[in-house]
């Protein structure tokens, strides 16, 4: 099994993992419906809270790591 250290510590690594979360975001809010990890679909429309912070999370998780990955990198 090959070594992933060096890949996790590279800043490239948040700055793609904070893409696709603040891409999934955008999706999210664009198509009305969430993907929550044991949960399954959530829809805005029968439950407003939980998407609502399910979006939150996607879009905070995604500002986050880019904000780490422009920390690593200056």
């Amino acid at each position: 099994m090959p070594d992933l250290r060096p890949l996790l510590r590279s800043p490239y690594f948040s700055l793609i993992v904070g893409v696709i979360s603040f891409s999934l975001g955008t999706v999210w809010t664009y198509t009305g419906r969430a993907w929550i990890r044991f949960h399954g679909w959530v829809y805005r429309a029968e439950e407003p809270t939980t998407y609502w912070l399910a979006v939150a999370v996607y879009y905070l998780g995604g500002v986050f790591f880019i904000g780490k990955f422009l920390y690593l990198v200056t």
